[in-house]
């Protein structure tokens, strides 16, 4: 699953080192090398790209070195053997492990980008001492990592448990039910709602399965269980393309990434045999 290293220690101040892991984000894509897909050294590949340590933020210490990441202009093209790629483009490419650093440096990068100026007076910000957080000189508003909490959850009736596809999702797969919270909603609140919105049906019995990370671009996935409680599938069609019942009779549809809590939750609870699998 996509998650940071255990023995990752998060910075907040820079730190110098001969060779860090720099992370180049454009737009929420990556720099990397195009023949290998392993990211720009420092000596050769960041100054080639005109960049150099003062351009970049802490994110932390791995396997004794230090890494930091930033953020490029939309409008700046990649040097010769180089390319920005999407990170859901390296799952199953990049080493697991650097992909969870990478997707924490992924946020840190957004922020930073997004957090240039106060939101309040328009002043440029400064990065506050002590904690992961902007503050504005002028006002003293002080602008933290952005999280958005969303839910998932796989709803179960006797051996068959529901999955839908979703319209805007980006590899038209099936998986199971997700959604992003709203002000002063709980999470089971907001599983009762988005399932009642999306597909019509009623749950019960929420069960916490897991939480994870997910940096498109900031998200924090929290999935569940639930129970159905009765109705009838009926999709809003501005959400969700198709939604049906799979059974242990069922072929399993194409799996979401292995690095996704929705593989996880999929693999814990699809009903009969897994060699139904495809």
């Amino acid at each position: 699953m996509l998650q940071t290293p255990a023995e990752f220690v998060p910075l907040m101040t820079a730190q110098g080192h001969p060779d860090p892991i720099a992370f180049v984000f454009r737009s929420g894509r990556l720099l990397v090398r195009e023949d290998d897909l392993t990211l720009p050294d420092s000596r050769v590949g960041l100054p080639l790209h005109g960049l150099h340590a003062e351009h970049f933020h802490p994110v932390g210490l791995w396997q004794q070195r230090y890494c930091c990441t930033t953020f490029v202009d939309a409008e700046l093209e990649p040097q010769p053997g180089f390319a920005f790629v999407q990170l859901r483009s390296l799952f199953g490419s990049m080493d697991e492990p650097l992909l969870g650093v990478a997707s924490r440096a992924a946020q840190l990068a957004e922020w930073a980008r997004t957090h240039r100026f106060c939101g309040h007076c328009a002043n440029p910000m400064q990065l506050a001492s002590g904690e992961r957080a902007f503050k504005c000189p002028a006002c003293s508003m002080v602008a933290y990592p952005r999280i958005s909490p969303a839910m998932m959850v796989l709803i179960k009736r006797g051996d068959e448990i529901l999955l839908a596809r979703h319209v805007v999702s980006p590899t038209g797969r099936f998986s199971a039910l997700a959604g992003f919270l709203e002000a002063g909603e709980s999470i089971e609140e907001a599983i009762h709602r988005e399932v009642m919105e999306e597909v019509g049906l009623r749950v019960k019995d929420l069960q916490y399965f897991g939480s994870q990370s997910w940096p498109f671009p900031h998200s924090l996935m929290i999935a569940f269980t639930a129970e159905y409680a009765g109705g009838e599938i009926t999709p809003d069609a501005s959400e969700i393309a198709e939604a049906r019942w799979f059974g242990p009779q069922d072929a399993r549809p194409e799996a979401p990434p292995g690095v996704s809590i929705s593989s996880l939750l999929l693999d814990a609870h699809w009903p009969g045999a897994r060699s139904t699998r495809n």
